[in-house]
């Protein structure tokens, strides 16, 4: 008996000696996680600033920096930037860079492949030189201050680092590497002509038209090249969903603008809200710049780059909506062994080099990247030999060199006027975008950036051949010769991704275009609000009224239809259209398209996955007797009682209690911790959300109707006021989810609620000194 007792006391002290091991290393973890938030009240001293910096954090951290001059304040903005976002800035440029997968492992080989092959690290350090002194100089005053608390904190800078080790030292290329992003984030025409070549090979010119409908003036597309080239299938698998295999985000952004003499404030008015894919924390985070003689920049600043991305100055507002022009061709080449290929003028040598991708946790893999006078060979992604004597290049406007965007940026945040503001625009030569702008004066302004291609031939819809030398680009379109629309007559602006100008116009943009539901409602919103304010246009940014769906309600209404979908038929006569959380109608109708296009597709042989809202319309509007046989009515009633059995299985048998919000909640993740389930769980945001793709509140349903893609910033300005700026972001100003800002704006972004970035905050919750 002493014997057992003594081997229970044994095993008591052996249990209580690991529990105290586990507790302490617990206490140890919980430390030095505690150690990465960073303080509300401080002082330092950093070298290189010219005076003191003084900043003042507000009861959400949006901080107000006012600095003696520019170089000051983007130093300040880089040291701030550090502190609540650092490692959003280290997946950035990583991504940008290709080293992903030196910190998460093989699984992120397929992304490091895709960038290393379009080189955008080393067109980010050559495009530095094109950058004038005074913007070097504040990418240069912008990475002090990101290098400066990197010094400071090291591995403790921010949670992730703990198993990182402290960041590499920031560059003033790294900056440049932010638009590199952007411009393949907001920019995929050549994905689009891989997959209708490939579906050209089974689909007459007639129907592949209406799968992707067009301006009647597009005509056909060529298909000489993409019916020669074959292998699409496997090269599409291996291209990531960029950045880091993450749902590609769609590309759309709502903007509008009134002048003086048409808004209800005596001043000019600009909205604002940019679309991309959902994460925690959000791409933006707010500031306000003050600068001597009442000069101030306020807004959306992305981290990792010094300049108000998105907000206004002291004399003008802007925003930025994508423009789907197409500045993207592939070229089919043909190989004459495995260092040449064909052009008209004889064989040419690839461009090729070798880059070495390390990998945690494995060996490092050789990339072999070629390069033909198009541009990149993107078919190299595929492991798969070719056998058809091929390859696949990629010319891109965005990977041109000489890109001053930067440039661009720059002259935006100090312009005056909306002249000075096409002036601007002229230098922001990467990514394809609308430029809204409003200034003091009361006047309006949109401007197109980037650069558009000028074809030999071709309209860009289908790979071209590029042997011949028959499709090649003649240049670019001169900046003069773009669209653009300054003071129109009717006194106000509205973009909502849609065609800029006429397809018959002087300059050819591009041939396929995202539906006008938007912008069609905003007009009608703006039609039924004569002299609108601040307030009501960042209402405006709320409606969830969809007019695709209206345009359904015909055929829905009309069906014959028993059982569930009798119901759902009788829920659809009592409902708008509108996109409303606590409806079952939108959940209903999601899930009716979704299987109807389904339907439609998978009988003509075409895989369900290259449907879209366009052609749903078409099939609502147009001649769909290609399509459905005799008509779409009996495929409708089908996916609509399919699509009720769907609803049934995973919300419950009873419709009346199935709401869109919580089947369409919107969800921010961390971009590594949602691959680790205890991490995801406890790092994941998520709310109930209206809207859904087609409406001004954008909300695009994913997988399982989640809503994955949207404005995860909204601003509005007033110029009549120095103070008149409201913007509001999702997530918080935070990247550390331990923080009390990681989430804290949820709530308000869901609800609409604004933040004035005034001069003065409210409420001030922290200092911050920077000095000499």
């Amino acid at each position: 008996m002493r014997r057992r007792s003594s081997r229970f006391r044994g095993w008591r002290l052996a249990a209580g000696w690991l529990g105290g091991l586990l507790l302490a290393i617990i206490l140890a973890g919980a430390g030095a996680l505690w150690m990465t938030l960073p303080a509300a009240e401080q002082a330092l001293r950093i070298a290189g600033l010219g005076a003191p910096v003084s900043i003042t954090l507000d009861a959400v951290g949006v901080p107000r920096i006012r600095a003696t001059d520019e170089a000051d304040a983007a130093m300040a903005l880089g040291w701030l930037h550090a502190r609540d976002r650092m490692f959003q800035m280290e997946l950035m440029r990583r991504g940008a860079a290709g080293r992903l997968a030196e910190i998460a492992g093989p699984a992120a080989l397929r992304a490091d492949r895709f960038t290393r092959v379009l080189g955008l690290a080393e067109r980010a350090e050559a495009d530095l030189a094109a950058q004038s002194p005074q913007t070097r100089a504040l990418l240069d005053a912008y990475a002090a201050g990101v290098n400066a608390r990197i010094a400071e904190r090291g591995r403790f800078i921010a949670p992730e680092f703990l198993a990182l080790g402290a960041p590499e030292p920031w560059r003033p290329e790294h900056s440049l590497l932010w638009g590199k992003v952007m411009g393949l984030w907001l920019s995929g025409n050549w994905r689009t002509e891989i997959e209708r070549a490939q579906l050209a090979r089974g689909l007459d010119d007639g129907l592949l038209g209406e799968l992707w409908p067009a301006d009647g003036s597009a005509g056909l597309p060529d298909r000489r090249a993409g019916a020669a080239a074959t292998g699409f299938a496997g090269l599409l698998r291996q291209i990531p969903q960029f950045p880091g295999d993450a749902p590609l985000p769609a590309m759309a952004s709502n903007a509008w603008a009134l002048d003086a003499a048409h808004g209800g404030t005596g001043g000019a008015l600009l909205a604002a809200d940019p679309h991309l894919g959902f994460s925690a924390p959000i791409l933006w985070y707010l500031a306000r710049i003050e600068l001597p003689g009442g000069r101030f920049r306020a807004g959306a600043t992305s981290p990792g780059v010094p300049f108000i991305v998105i907000g206004r100055n002291e004399s003008l507002a802007w925003g930025f909506t994508t423009t789907h022009s197409d500045t993207q061709d592939v070229f089919v080449e043909r190989v004459l062994d495995a260092e040449h290929y064909a052009t008209e003028a004889g064989p040419r040598r690839f461009d090729s080099r070798d880059e070495l991708i390390r990998v945690r946790g494995a060996d490092p893999v050789v990339l072999r990247i070629r390069e033909t006078r198009h541009g990149p060979v993107i078919s190299d992604l595929d492991p798969t030999p070719r056998v058809d004597g091929t390859v696949l290049a990629v010319a891109m406007a965005n990977l041109a060199p000489a890109d001053t965007a930067a440039e661009g940026l720059l002259a935006l945040n100090r312009a005056t006027s909306v002249a000075q503001a096409g002036e601007a625009a002229a230098l922001i030569t990467n990514t394809p975008q609308n430029l809204m702008v409003a200034d003091r004066a009361g006047d309006i302004g949109l401007w197109l950036t980037g650069r558009t291609p000028i074809r030999a031939a071709g309209d860009g819809r289908m790979p071209a051949p590029g042997e011949a030398g028959t499709h090649e680009w003649l240049g670019f379109v001169p900046f003069a010769a773009m669209p653009h629309r300054v003071a129109p007559d009717s006194g106000r602006l509205v973009n909502a991704n849609n065609r800029v100008a006429p397809a018959d116009g002087p300059v050819f943009l591009g041939a396929d275009w995202p539906g006008d539901w938007r912008f069609r409602r905003i007009h009608q919103l703006l039609d039924a609000n004569p002299r609108p304010d601040a307030a009501l246009l960042a209402t405006m940014q709320l409606d969830a009224m969809s007019l695709l769906a209206q345009a359904s309600l015909p055929l829905l209404r009309g069906l014959s239809v028993t059982g569930p979908a009798g119901i759902a038929r009788q829920l659809f006569e009592a409902w708008n259209g509108e996109m409303a959380a606590g409806l079952p109608q939108p959940l209903i109708w999601n899930a009716w398209q979704r299987r109807f296009l389904a339907l439609v597709l998978t009988e003509n042989g075409v895989p369900d996955g290259a449907g879209s809202p366009e052609f749903l319309d078409f099939l609502l509007r147009g001649d769909a007797r290609r399509w459905c046989r005799p008509d779409c009515t009996a495929l409708a009633a089908r996916a609509l009682a399919d699509a009720m059995a769907q609803l049934a299985a995973t919300h419950g048998g009873d419709p009346v209690g199935w709401s869109w919000g919580a089947a369409h909640r919107a969800v921010f993740e961390h971009p590594l911790l949602r691959f680790i389930p205890v991490l995801r769980d406890l790092t994941r945001l998520s709310v109930a959300s209206a809207g859904d793709g087609q409406t001004v509140l954008r909300g695009s349903p994913g997988a399982g109707f989640a809503n994955v893609h949207g404005a995860g910033l909204r601003l509005v300005a007033d110029m009549a006021s120095a103070d008149g700026l409201l913007a509001i972001i999702a997530t918080g100003q935070s990247g550390h989810p331990l923080s009390r800002h990681w989430g804290d704006l949820l709530g308000w972004w869901r609800d609409g609620t604004m933040l004035r970035l005034g001069r003065e905050p409210a409420a001030v919750l922290g200092r911050l000194e920077l000095r000499p």
